[in-house]
């Protein structure tokens, strides 16, 4: 007779551990749910606040930026005589070649004067400036017309030319189409400006196209202001070098626009913090930990008889460790997914009532599940280790 061949130990293959783990979920369906949900609404909650608050933090931003926070403007500056000094003719060009810049227009000093008609006296001239001006200036201003259109590629060489609000009040002219007598000419007016806060300096002026300022009205081609559009985190760099940039053989005598009001608070309005938001939206996801955790030991004291049963059969107390923490991670997997989908729609469908750009920040998309999964093991590590610890004997007994 034979001497019976030792038992050996086995170990549970990943599909049994994983089948194991699915029989909680299965068997009690309505529990695992309304676990799983404490889970998501918490990951909701952390989706749908940091999404509305990147979303609306895009939109104020965006916002700051049009109105000019990145613009920096470039002038002629004064010499100890106070006698203005003129940029060079390179100085909208080497402006452009910054970096950070992101677009530069200019307008150009001229020597004429317009009136309403040729009646009027020299001397009336209603401190309306002309000045030569390139096509993109309304783009880099994010200007706009009260009527008619802006100059094209073909009227910048025509006798035409377009008003500030307060220069068209002051001729008289309510209409596109009229005409003004301007630079001893007859000029067609295509359009009138709206007020522009960036430069007020053009309420008062009539625009006329580079070109034809400079072949008829006495325009000499170099810049009298600069506009830049500056990358909105570099604007101080730009300014830095602005000067010197412009006018390298006295760029102190180069008057360089300061950053504005708007700048600091755009910079304000991204260092803001939603701390008691996100404190809110932790709150919710402890709360679907806790009742994780809570399912998981209702669930071990339930299912005494078969973790009895197990460990009558030979599975060791890892083993039945590892299939409750496996229950307890795919609750909190199933609640990361399904709360990433909710707090995503409700940050889009917030996003698009409300008119701002949608924004998710990809961290908390990658993150989210992340901490579902384990806020789950955490709150499942109690319970597994309670039903390790359950002798065979005492579990059957109770059963």
């Amino acid at each position: 007779m034979t001497a019976p061949s030792p038992l050996r130990r086995t170990r549970l293959r990943p599909a049994d551990l994983l089948r194991l783990g699915m029989i909680g979920p299965r068997t009690r369906r309505l529990r695992t749910a309304l676990s799983a949900l404490g889970i998501s609404l918490g990951i909701a909650a952390v989706i749908a606040v940091t999404g509305i608050s990147a979303s609306n933090q895009a939109h104020l931003l965006a916002r700051l930026d049009q109105l000019g926070s990145n613009l920096i403007t470039v002038a002629p500056g004064k010499d100890q005589n106070q006698q203005t000094v003129p940029l060079p003719p390179t100085a909208e060009k080497m402006l452009a070649n910054i970096a950070p810049v992101q677009q530069v227009t200019a307008t150009g000093a001229t020597k004429a004067e317009v009136y309403r008609n040729d009646l009027v006296p020299k001397e009336q001239t209603g401190s309306i400036t002309v000045l030569a001006t390139r096509l993109n200036l309304l783009d880099v201003l994010h200007a706009t017309l009260r009527s008619g259109r802006w100059l094209d590629g073909a009227s910048e060489n025509l006798p035409v030319t377009v008003l500030g609000d307060q220069a068209a009040q002051r001729l008289g002219v309510t209409t596109p189409g009229e005409r003004v007598w301007l630079g001893g000419q007859w000029y067609a007016v295509t359009g009138i400006l709206t007020p522009n806060e960036l430069a007020p300096e053009l309420a008062t002026a009539a625009l006329v196209g580079w070109p034809q300022a400079t072949a008829h009205l006495g325009a000499d081609g170099t810049a009298a202001t600069v506009y830049l559009r500056s990358h909105p985190e570099r604007v101080p760099d730009v300014q830095a070098v602005a000067g010197a940039t412009a006018n390298p053989a006295a760029p102190g005598k180069v008057a360089v626009s300061r950053p504005s009001d708007l700048l600091t608070a755009r910079n304000e309005t991204k260092g803001a913090l939603t701390g008691l938001v996100l404190s809110l939206a932790a709150v919710a996801l402890l709360v679907g930990g806790v009742g994780i955790a809570n399912t998981m030991v209702v669930g071990v004291m339930e299912r005494r008889g078969e973790i009895g049963l197990r460990r009558a059969l030979g599975a060791r107390g890892g083993q039945i460790a590892a299939q409750f923490l496996l229950e307890a991670v795919l609750m909190g997997f199933i609640g990361g997914i399904g709360g990433l989908v909710t707090g995503s729609l409700t940050v889009y469908g917030y996003a698009l009532v409300q008119g701002w750009p949608a924004s998710i920040p990809l961290y908390t998309i990658a993150t989210g599940p992340a901490v579902s999964v384990t806020v789950a093991a955490l709150a499942g590590i109690y319970p597994a280790l309670r039903a390790a610890r359950a002798s065979p004997t005492d579990a059957l007994r109770s059963a």
